[in-house]
């Protein structure tokens, strides 16, 4: 029985590499696995901004009864690559669990650099404050998550509170946030993607999410899976322990058996299987 359960980890695992290393990969996964059928698509194309990168897509509940929770979710992509489109599976999966679901673009290296990207994302929970009450979501606080590089792009708007400051947002605005494989603590930069994202930064403590962490932070979940090879686990695993000192609450999950792709792709209806990161996101979320 062990090793059919490994087995059956080690398929999933290669099969979201496979995905995510096509052409095309999640726009395919969005073709191929059927979409959860509690949640829709309410609106897209919406500016947030003036730049033609700022759009946000809305997905709602199928059944909505009005002030429910709100999920804002950054994608990642190396900081260079990435369409909010590719994640429609994304703001199904959560609105059918009852959020109303936001998947903003945002700019991106080379057209820019850090601090630009995190920035666009305060400006989407902006426009979030001041309009999502309009498709049934509570406004007075959000659930934010993010992938990656947009993980990382979540925590900074969620530990460097001046992010939010600059675009007129209260500080508890974040309630909570979870992050997926995220890079936190990544210096010195080694990675070209990295390099071109925050080489010319003059200051490189001031782009690591593990530098804010405070008492100050929102509760937050850290999910991770131990065959991650592209952001290791030890990133998780040192903003968890720095936040936990700190006397914040946090929930640290390694999927074992799950990759950098794997974790993504455990929120698609047709990879659900392998490691139950939805669930565990909705249950810390709506706690």
């Amino acid at each position: 029985m062990a090793s059919l359960i490994a087995l059956g980890r080690r398929a999933f695992l290669t099969a979201g590499s496979a995905l995510l290393s096509a052409c095309s990969p999640l726009g395919l996964l969005n073709a191929l696995t059927p979409g959860d059928a509690g949640g829709r698509l309410a609106a897209s194309d919406i500016a947030y901004g003036p730049d033609e990168r700022h759009k946000i897509d809305v997905y709602v509940p199928v059944q909505s009864t009005g002030n429910a929770p709100v999920m804002v979710f950054l994608y990642g992509g190396g900081w260079n690559n990435g369409e909010r489109a590719d994640y429609a599976f994304v703001g199904r999966a959560f609105a059918a669990q009852g959020f109303v679901t936001v998947i903003p673009d945002y700019r991106q290296v080379p057209q820019v650099r850090f601090p630009a990207f995190v920035e666009d994302g305060a400006l989407a929970l902006r426009w979030v404050r001041d309009h999502i009450a309009r498709y049934g979501g509570d406004a007075t606080g959000i659930a934010l998550s993010g992938h990656s590089a947009g993980a990382y792009n979540a925590m900074m708007l969620a530990l460097d509170r001046r992010f939010l400051a600059r675009a007129g947002l209260p500080s508890g605005f974040v309630r909570c946030i979870a992050g997926l494989a995220g890079p936190y603590d990544f210096l010195p930069l080694d990675d070209p993607r990295s390099i071109a994202a925050f080489g010319e930064f003059p200051r490189p403590l001031d782009t690591q999410p593990i530098s804010f962490a405070s008492a100050r932070a929102p509760r937050t979940f850290l999910a991770t899976g131990n065959e991650d090879e592209t952001v290791r686990p030890r990133n998780s695993i040192a903003l968890a322990a720095k936040l936990r000192a700190a006397g914040v609450a946090v929930e640290l999950k390694t999927y074992p058996g799950i990759g950098h792709a794997g974790i993504l792709l455990a929120l698609n209806n047709g990879f659900r299987g392998g490691a139950p990161v939805l669930a565990d996101i909705v249950r810390f979320t709506k706690a």
